[in-house]
């Protein structure tokens, strides 16, 4: 997948500005993509010149005018291909966990403390995600919404952030805990 599609996928809820999109990005997308704003924003000129998106210039009185950006057909049927093509398999790529891989030849204590702040991020990710989640369904509880809703995309990938940061979560949690166990056991016995 390239950053292309998931700018596309971004876009398909309605127009955004640049800065909107980097928000949208920043709250719903980031569970399944990463990017910064200015490459968000190259990106979106790069969409633009190849007509896969359209821009429209928005004259704002007392700030800076500001581009809405919407899919295009072309853009729509980039994304039916991009769909329809085969998934790449998941790959971790994740500096703690290197970090954790060297632990028996490093001081294990600063591995432990990016454990501990690494699932209270991923917990705050979960609240997030959870929000989210609560306000896509509106009244409508997750099974009457999956039948039901108007629009499920978002909500199956905001399921997967959360399903991936509980587990990310856990999993720090665990590992600093064997950790702490391990560090403290040497400890006394070197010590």
């Amino acid at each position: 997948m390239a950053l292309r599609h998931a700018v596309l996928a971004a876009l398909l809820d309605g127009e955004y500005s640049g800065y909107q999109l980097a928000k949208a990005f920043d709250v719903g997308v980031a569970n399944f993509w990463h990017a910064l704003p200015q490459q968000l924003y190259a990106e979106l000129a790069k969409l633009e010149k190849e007509g896969l998106v359209v821009g429209r210039e928005v004259v704002q009185e007392s700030r800076p005018n500001k581009r809405l950006f919407r899919v295009t057909d072309t853009g729509l049927a980039e994304l039916e291909e991009f769909a329809a093509g085969v998934a790449k398999p998941t790959f971790i790529r994740d500096d703690l966990v290197v970090k954790v891989q060297t632990v028996d030849f490093v001081e294990a204590g600063p591995v432990i403390e990016q454990l501990d702040e690494r699932a209270a991020v991923a917990r705050a990710k979960t609240e997030l995600f959870r929000e989210l989640l609560r306000k896509m369904r509106g009244a409508l509880d997750e099974e009457q919404f999956l039948r039901e809703g108007e629009r499920i995309g978002p909500y199956l990938t905001c399921l997967r952030g959360l399903s991936l940061e509980e587990e990310h979560e856990a999993w720090c949690r665990r590992i600093a805990a064997v950790l702490r166990g391990r560090y403290r056991e040497r400890q006394t016995r070197h010590g």
